[in-house]
């Protein structure tokens, strides 16, 4: 009787992680070696930083610290599936507007970019950018160059980003109300003749 309990209900849950964590793109940021000064001596374990994303929107990061690599790895991954969060994206390839973000004394600015241009950015923005599925973007941070604190202010920029129907639905309009004409959109007859 329990056999058939198993085969109804816990199966297909199993299922759907398990399609929702194959979509998953992983990306180590950062491994760090740290000590422990005991009485005999010190005591060696890892720090590991992941990002993870699956490049429609979605990104995560997370921490994790053990006495081997792997599991320090795992424990990070973990964390970083339960943190996602969501970024509204323009035309699933750029964001919608510039961000600016900080954490500690790390800062950085993210502006949108036409097609064509790539991830321009360095370093751990640009694994959170690429998790996150963007292709055109202009990252640039200045202040900390510690992997943690460019990680977290890179979040703490796309947790600002919001599209004209997140706009418009708090504001009560229409989404034609509060988006003008983009300048690339807009023909001319300049642009139509050449």
């Amino acid at each position: 009787m329990a056999r058939r309990d198993d085969n109804r209900g816990g199966g297909r849950g199993r299922d759907n992680a398990e399609e929702r964590d194959s979509e998953i793109v992983e990306k180590l940021v950062h491994i760090n070696r740290v000590a422990a000064t005991v009485k005999g001596g010190r005591r060696f374990s890892f720090a590991a930083l992941m990002v993870v994303g699956d490049q429609k929107g979605r990104v995560g990061f997370g921490h994790g610290k053990a006495r081997e690599v792997p599991e320090a790895i795992r424990k990070a991954t973990e964390e970083a599936k339960k943190s996602m969060i969501r970024v509204p994206l323009r035309e699933s390839r750029t964001l919608h507007h510039d961000g600016q973000g900080r954490w500690g004394a790390g800062k950085i600015m993210v502006r949108a970019a036409p097609p064509g241009t790539g991830v321009i950015a360095g370093g751990p923005m640009r694994a959170v950018l690429e998790t996150l599925g963007v292709q055109d973007v202009v990252g640039k941070s200045t202040g900390s160059s510690n992997p943690y604190n460019m990680v977290r202010a890179t979040f703490e920029a796309l947790k600002v980003q919001a599209s004209p129907r997140q706009i418009a639905a708090k504001r009560g309009k229409k989404v034609s109300d509060i988006q003008g004409k983009r300048p690339a959109d807009a023909q001319t007859p300049e642009s139509v003749e050449g």
